[in-house]
């Protein structure tokens, strides 16, 4: 395993329950993990989102996005992480345990979901920061970040992430419905590319992505005949729960794992626990009933 920030690559034999924490100060707010997960982990996960059952479910409850140019972006999301495979992923000490020593604070699972972009027709997602969308829920500081999993190797062909290196310390940005998607205010983003860097995040399955709310990102749409899945978690911290109830949960205590509970699980298609939201009822004022992990 190796975990990258700026222009630099450290190696460490075997993932740790913990990083170090000079390191990780380092990375703050934003890092790139390389082979978070292995080979057997990614190859788990995919068997539960395969799994025909499981893939009902999701497709049953896609959330479509039109991303204004033709195609549609589609996303499954749940509210808790549960006691499955993917769970067990957002609930892992190298993942919310990571996420914790990045923010200085206690997290619990703000939600999760698995993008999807499938060949030829996955849709984009245009720039803009996830706080622009959390700040709308009355969560008044932007203690938050999102951790990205690539499942399937992700390239400019099939719609990767793009991000604007350090853009996070531009704040929040003002942002704006464009048909359903809330988009950055494009003057103010023309004037932040021409002083900061735009990156590809070209990653391998097992790789990730920490990073800030406040961060600037987006991705392209899948025009390759090679499918591109992303599991992502969003946390908060406890210090800074959304002041009205809404259609992601307050907060419930986060009950961690160690690492090797991902390998150990073998819950593949038991998702009772994390209260999918169904996209016929899905709107600002669908609240998440109170359910621990």
């Amino acid at each position: 395993m190796c975990y990258v920030f700026m222009m630099e690559t450290v190696h460490t034999p075997k993932p740790p329950e913990k990083y170090c924490s000079a390191v990780l100060q380092m990375c703050i707010p934003n890092m790139y993990l390389i082979n978070l997960l292995d080979v057997e982990e990614v190859d788990k996960v995919i068997k539960e989102f395969e799994d025909p059952s499981t893939a009902e479910l999701l497709n049953n409850n896609k959330v479509k996005v039109s991303d204004c140019q033709g195609r549609e972006a589609k996303m499954t999301i749940w509210g808790h992480p549960g006691n499955d495979v993917s769970g067990m992923i957002s609930r892992s000490e190298k993942v919310a345990g990571t996420c914790e020593q990045l923010l200085g604070d206690e997290v619990y699972h703000y939600h999760g979901k698995l993008v999807t972009k499938e060949p030829f027709t996955g849709g984009a997602h245009l720039w803009h920061q996830d706080y622009g969308y959390w700040y709308i829920n009355e969560i008044l500081e932007p203690n938050m970040m999102t951790v990205f999993i690539a499942l399937d190797k992700c390239e400019k062909r099939n719609g990767c992430l793009q991000i604007i290196e350090s853009s996070h310390k531009c704040g929040r940005l003002d942002h704006k419905l464009e048909r359903q998607l809330t988009v950055t205010d494009p003057t103010r983003l023309d004037k932040i590319m021409d002083r900061f860097s735009m990156k590809y995040c070209l990653l391998n399955p097992g790789d990730a992505l920490f990073f800030h709310c406040n961060l600037l990102h987006c991705s392209g749409q899948n025009s390759s005949a090679y499918r591109r899945w992303a599991l992502l978690t969003v946390y908060n911290t406890v210090s800074n729960q959304s002041c009205k109830p809404h259609h992601h949960p307050q907060y419930i205590r986060l009950e961690k794992v160690p690492n090797t509970a991902i390998k150990s699980c073998d819950k593949f298609t038991d998702f009772t626990d994390k209260r999918i939201l169904v996209p016929k009822t899905f709107d600002s004022k669908q609240v998440i009933p109170k359910t621990p992990a």
